[in-house]
């Protein structure tokens, strides 16, 4: 009788020391996400200056924009948190298309090499960021998904285990469709 209250403590050691190590992995899958997701944004933020360089000799009237961006740039340096770091992730985005829009007016622009390597750069940039986003939620979906099932539950209670934030569209402007006309 002995021996099967061992084993079976034995058995129950194992199993907590099992869920424990999972909820610890996805934790830290979470976060290596959410790094990778980091990594692509300040790539971003890291070739906007070139962009806004090279556009700066043909759009002088269009100083309000690149200073958005100057502050954009800024203010993402001091984000701390998933949420802060998505919204300006979505200023900028919009920041950024008011940029594209608006070098649609200059064909010497348009023509420039540069320019066109950047807006390249910046192309492969933004589907890094949208595959790490999606590879960020994937983590945090299951991650939270194990905090909230039986047995983990129970021991990510035990062990403090928090949720952690989905990166999500913030403005209502994200959300919506886009119109494409190819009549202009």
């Amino acid at each position: 009788m002995v021996w099967i209250i061992i084993a079976v403590v034995i058995i129950l050691v194992i199993a907590i020391i099992a869920i424990y190590n999972g909820l610890v992995t996805s934790r830290m899958k979470v976060k290596n996400s959410w790094s990778q997701i980091d990594v692509q944004l300040q790539r971003r933020f890291d070739l906007i200056p070139n962009l806004v360089e090279t556009v700066k000799g043909y759009m002088e009237h269009e100083k309000s924009t690149l200073e958005k961006i100057a502050e954009l740039r800024t203010a993402w340096s001091n984000a701390n948190s998933v949420g802060e770091k998505a919204e300006l992730d979505n200023q900028l985005s919009g920041t950024l298309k008011t940029i594209m829009a608006v070098s649609e007016n200059y064909p010497e622009l348009k023509a420039s090499q540069n320019f066109s390597e950047l807006q390249e750069e910046l192309r492969n940039t933004e589907n890094k960021i949208s595959y790490s986003r999606q590879f960020y939620n994937d983590s945090v979906t299951m991650y939270n998904t194990k905090l909230q099932v039986f047995p983990s539950n129970i021991i990510a209670s035990i062990f403090s285990f928090k949720p952690e934030e989905l990166f999500k569209a913030e403005s209502e402007e994200a959300r919506k469709n886009v119109k494409v006309d190819f009549n202009k």
